[in-house]
C-alpha cells in the first residue's frame, strides 16, 4: 500500500516540476450540534496522496527537498488527548507508518512552511475550498515577500492544484480498482438483503437498517446518504427522509453505496414492495432497464462522455412515445428536450474517491474520451409524479431508475456491480424466495 501512495506523489511531483510546491490541508472536524463532531472523513485528495486519516494535518509536497520530499505536519503525540479522544500517529508515525518523509508539529507550521515555501517558484494549491487556510497560505506568501530586501526570494506564481491533481485521480489504479470492487460487493449484499426484507407494511428506514446491516458488518460506510423512497417519493431524486410506510402495489426505490477505503459505490435499484410488478410498473421498468443497457454498451475507449446519456435518451423517449406518455416524432422530442419532463438528470458521473468523483467531462469543450481505467456510474430512469397531465394514469406516482458502477478497460467495459440482480423475473425471485 505504502508503494500505490508513493507512486502517486512521484507522479504529482513529475507534473508539478522542480521548483515547485503543493500544500494540500487535511479534512476540518465538523461539528454536527454544540458539542457532538460528525464522523471525521478526511479530504479526498489528501487521502488520495497519503491514506492518512487524522485531522490538523498539513501535507507539503516538494520536489527536490534535500531534506525530504514528503513532508506532513500533524498533531503530537498527547498521551491525555489519545485517553478521550482516540489515538494520534504523531511525527513519529508519520514517518513509519505513512512514509512522510519529514515530519512536524503542526503547531509549529508557522515557522517551518515559509522557510519551504521561500525555495520555491509555483505554489499548487486548491483555492476556495477551505477560505481559513486560502488566508494562511496568502500570510505565509506575504510574510516571505515582506522579507524580500533581505534577500528571501518570493513563489512568483499560483497555480490550481486540482488542475493536474484530479486528472490523476479519475484514472483508477488495480489497488484502487479492488477497493471499489469491495465496496460494490458489500452494497450488492446490501441491496439484496432489503429485498429479501421487504414486505408491504414496513417503514422506509426498516429497510434501510437492512442495507445498513450489511455494511457495517463487512466494515464499509455509507458512501452517501440512502435513499430509501416508496411510491410517490421514488420520483423526488434526493429523497432522504426515509420515513414513510410502504403500501402493497407500490415500487420501492433504493439508491444506496458502500464506502471502502475511502472508495464509493453507488447502485439503485426499484422493485415491487409486494415482491410482483403489475403491467404498467413493467412496462416502465423494462422501458428503463432498456435503456441502461443501450447506456452501459456505449462505454467503450474512444467513445465521448454524452454517448451514454444519449444512447439513453434515445430509448427512453422512444418508449415513453410507445406508451402514450409522450406525443410526437422521437428525434423532434429530444432536439426539443420533452423527454426533461420525465428523464431530468444525466446518466451518470465519476466515480471514486468522492461519490460523485472528480475529473473534467469536457476538454476543450469537446465531450471527454474514454480511456481504460474511467469509472463511472450508469443509471437512466423515469419519474412520473401524481396527476402528470397528458399521461395514463396507470403510470402515475412511478419513480424507477437502475444504477450500475462501470469500469472502462481497454476493450471495452466491466460492469462493478454485476452481481445485483435487476431483471424483472430475476428481481421477483429473489423476492420469492425471501418469503418462502
Amino acid at each position: 500500500m505504502d508503494k500505490e501512495f508513493a507512486k502517486r506523489r512521484k507522479n504529482l511531483m513529475r507534473m508539478m516540476g522542480n521548483d515547485a510546491i503543493a500544500i494540500i490541508p487535511a479534512a476540518s472536524v465538523k461539528l454536527r450540534n454544540r458539542d457532538v463532531e460528525y464522523d471525521y472523513r478526511q479530504d479526498s485528495d489528501f487521502m488520495y496522496l497519503t491514506g492518512f486519516d487524522e485531522p490538523e494535518a498539513v501535507l507539503v509536497i516538494a520536489p527536490g527537498r534535500a531534506h525530504g520530499q514528503y513532508v506532513l505536519f500533524c498533531r503530537e503525540r498527547d498521551l491525555e488527548m489519545e485517553t478521550w479522544n482516540g489515538r494520534r500517529a504523531g511525527q513519529a508515525g508519520a514517518m513509519e507508518h505513512y512514509d512522510a518523509d519529514d515530519a512536524f508539529p503542526i503547531s509549529d507550521i508557522n515557522e517551518i512552511l515559509p522557510g519551504i515555501l521561500e525555495q520555491r517558484e509555483r505554489v499548487f494549491y486548491t483555492m476556495g475550498v477551505n477560505q481559513e487556510f486560502d488566508q494562511r497560505v496568502i500570510g505565509w506568501v506575504n510574510q516571505i515577500r515582506q522579507l524580500g530586501r533581505g534577500g528571501a526570494h518570493t513563489p512568483n506564481e499560483f497555480i490550481a492544484l486540482e488542475h493536474i491533481l484530479h486528472d490523476l485521480r479519475l484514472f483508477k489504479s488495480g489497488y484502487e480498482i479492488a477497493n471499489m470492487k469491495k465496496a460494490a460487493k458489500t452494497a450488492i449484499a446490501g441491496h439484496q438483503r432489503a429485498m429479501r426484507a421487504c414486505t408491504p407494511g414496513m417503514y422506509e428506514y426498516e429497510v434501510e437498517a437492512e442495507l445498513l446491516y450489511e455494511f457495517k458488518k463487512a466494515g464499509c460506510g455509507t458512501a452517501y446518504p440512502s435513499i430509501v423512497g416508496g411510491g410517490e417519493n421514488g420520483c423526488i431524486l434526493h429523497y432522504t427522509e426515509n420515513n414513510q410506510p410502504l403500501n402493497d402495489g407500490d415500487l420501492l426505490l433504493i439508491d444506496a453505496g458502500a464506502e471502502y477505503q475511502g472508495y464509493a459505490s453507488d447502485i439503485t435499484r426499484t422493485f415491487p414492495v409486494n415482491g410482483h410488478y403489475s403491467e404498467p410498473q413493467q412496462e416502465l421498468y423494462q422501458l428503463v432497464l432498456d435503456a441502461q443497457k443501450a447506456a452501459i454498451e456505449a462505454v467503450q475507449p474512444g467513445n465521448h462522455w454524452d454517448e451514454p446519456h444519449m444512447a439513453a435518451v434515445k430509448v427512453l423517449t422512444k418508449g415513453m412515445v410507445k406508451l402514450g406518455i409522450l406525443k410526437g416524432r422521437p428525434a423532434q422530442l429530444i432536439k426539443d428536450g420533452a423527454y426533461r419532463q420525465f428523464y431530468m438528470h444525466r446518466t451518470g458521473h465519476w466515480l471514486g474517491l468522492d461519490v460523485h468523483d472528480v475529473g473534467d467531462y469536457k476538454v476543450a469543450e469537446q465531450w471527454r474520451l474514454f480511456e481504460a481505467g474511467m469509472t463511472l456510474t450508469v443509471e437512466p430512469g423515469i419519474y412520473i409524479p401524481n396527476k402528470s397531465r397528458g399521461v395514463p394514469k396507470r403510470y402515475w406516482n412511478t419513480g424507477i431508475r437502475i444504477e450500475d458502477d462501470v469500469r472502462v478497460t481497454r476493450n471495452g467495459h466491466e460492469v462493478l456491480t454485476a452481481g445485483l440482480v435487476k431483471e424483472i423475473d430475476a428481481v421477483e425471485h429473489l423476492m420469492a424466495k425471501a418469503a418462502c
